[in-house]
């Protein structure tokens, strides 16, 4: 069984580990292994206050009573009213292939449309091929943008954009 539910504060640790080991998963192979590990455990303690504070609002899955998988969200700054950018979505290795990102992703859009979001778009990199075809699979088409992320180690890595509807073709007893 899979549960869909806000994060809070408390939520914090779980929320750190799902982005550490997915970061580390995905986006580890990109730098050296010092600035990887340093990378990872910064990750461990962002989610405290982003949980508990905002802005924006922050999701989290879990399969069988375990986190596995987290998406942060809120009004894009770059877009029109309406529109929701998709600042975080991450699921741990270990839920990979489950189906707990397809249903986060099932959720997160339906509490976009019901705190009255239109569409939303999200950044992801270039040289992420699981990432990319996740989001072509959720309903998500590149807008043709592409953006140099650099994450401080002073070698950026080129970002694409996707974007979608939010429309109405999820279910929204998720979050009754």
């Amino acid at each position: 069984m899979i549960e869909i539910r806000d994060a809070g504060a408390a939520d914090g640790d779980a929320l750190g580990e799902i982005h550490a080991a997915a970061w580390g998963a995905a986006y580890g192979p990109f730098f050296t292994p010092e600035f990887a590990a340093a990378g990872i455990a910064d990750r461990r303690t962002r989610w405290h206050g982003r949980a508990a504070y905002g802005p924006g609002t922050v999701l989290l899955a879990l399969a069988g009573g375990r986190p596995l998988a987290l998406s942060w969200y809120r009004a894009s700054d770059a877009r029109p009213p309406g529109a929701a950018e998709i600042l975080s979505f991450y699921a741990h290795p270990d839920g990979w292939g489950t189906g707990v990102s397809a249903a986060l992703m099932t959720g997160t859009l339906a509490r976009l449309r019901t705190d009255g979001f239109t569409t939303a778009h999200l950044w992801t990199l270039r040289d992420t091929p699981r990432s990319r075809r996740f989001y072509a699979k959720s309903g998500f088409a590149e807008t043709g943008a592409s953006r140099p992320c650099d994450f401080g180690d002073g070698r950026p890595l080129e970002q694409v954009e996707y974007e979608r509807d939010c429309g109405d073709d999820g279910p929204r007893e998720l979050f009754a």
